[in-house]
């Protein structure tokens, strides 16, 4: 949550970043997979997936090779890419850990239909399901890691379908909107200069959410706060291209296109009342500066019977790259953890 995936591009461009050529950019968002350039990492997998709209392809992506430690990782937005998840493949490799790119239906690499009634998170979660059978991941092996929205889909799959589980791990999200949008109004408003903060909600009351004053605003006084905590300019080449390839069919449905709360069809999920029937291994992961209350995040590794919990010191909604020397620790050591049968 609270990545401004439609209007990102735009902000970094006014911060000093390059954009990427035109003709990925303004690829049409009904494209199929197979008309898109190969990712980064490398070919991947095209996956068919059975909606209530008919059949579609997901595009999946293996590294390494383990028969007892296998990662399904799901990226945030919705409608983000794998590719805010590269830094892994600095670490889970020589750490002997298998994992799976991802890009979920809707997102750049995978098919995107422009069909709002897919947008739903069950929809989301029966497509997870899918994914997982044709990788062949079981109870044995299938570690399922999500952040943000991704892990909104992480908790729900668990919910339903935590007897194929080994492992799980939320990474940065709350187990509440409601709570989400409290803490936002609450914590990270009240952390913005008033006279600032008047300004973004002027645009955001008008709707005028691409108006380059606005970018700027969020980039200085938020996203370098409490999204990534670097300068803008610095951003990884993976995080610039996760968010330029980002959605906004998607997004903008489901989160809402304001940075200062959600509003779309996400508006009033919430499982406080039902994470205690998670029973797998589970790790928490907050961070100090996160978007997200890390206290929420740490009350849910309370509820939840064998979790624990990783608060990232440094880090802000993505900690994977600005408290990277303390998430991968404590996301590896916790999979070799429930693999040697050490519950949490």
């Amino acid at each position: 949550m609270r990545f401004l995936y439609l209007l990102i591009l735009s902000a970094i461009i006014l911060a000093g970043c390059s954009a990427k050529p035109a003709a990925q950019s303004e690829l049409a968002p009904a494209l199929a997979a197979t008309s898109k350039p190969t990712p980064n990492v490398g070919e991947g997998r095209l996956i068919p997936i059975t909606t209530p709209k008919g059949e579609f392809q997901v595009w999946t992506k293996k590294v390494g090779d383990n028969p007892t430690m296998k990662v399904l990782l799901l990226h945030g937005g919705p409608g983000n890419t794998h590719e805010i998840y590269e830094v892994f493949e600095k670490h889970f490799p020589d750490a002997g850990i298998e994992f799976y790119y991802y890009d979920q239906l809707g997102s750049y690499f995978s098919d995107q239909p422009d069909i709002p009634e897919l947008w739903q998170t069950a929809r989301f979660v029966e497509e997870v399901e899918q994914v997982r059978q044709a990788l062949d991941l079981d109870k044995d092996n299938f570690y399922l890691f999500g952040q943000s929205w991704g892990g909104i889909l992480a908790m729900e799959y668990a919910l339903k379908y935590q007897d194929n589980l080994k492992g799980l791990i939320i990474s940065n999200m709350m187990a509440s909107i409601p709570a989400y949008n409290d803490y936002a109004a609450e914590v990270m408003e009240g952390g913005i200069d008033p006279v600032i903060l008047a300004e973004i909600k002027a645009f955001e009351a008008a709707e005028d959410y691409q108006n380059p004053r606005y970018f700027e605003l969020l980039i200085e006084h938020h996203y370098v706060d409490h999204v990534l905590r670097m300068p803008s300019a610095e951003w990884p080449d993976a995080v610039n291209r996760g968010f330029e390839h980002t959605n906004p069919l998607v997004y903008v449905l489901m989160q809402g296109p304001s940075e200062l709360g959600a509003s779309g069809v996400l508006l009033d999920w919430d499982r406080t009342a039902d994470i205690h029937k998670i029973t797998v291994p589970t790790l928490v992961i907050g961070a100090v500066h996160d978007t997200m209350d890390p206290k929420h995040m740490e009350w849910m590794s309370q509820e939840i019977p064998n979790a624990r919990f990783a608060l990232m010191p440094n880090g802000s909604h993505l900690s994977q790259y600005d408290d990277e020397a303390n998430f991968f620790p404590a996301v590896i050591d916790f999979i070799k953890d429930v693999d040697a049968g050490k519950v949490p």
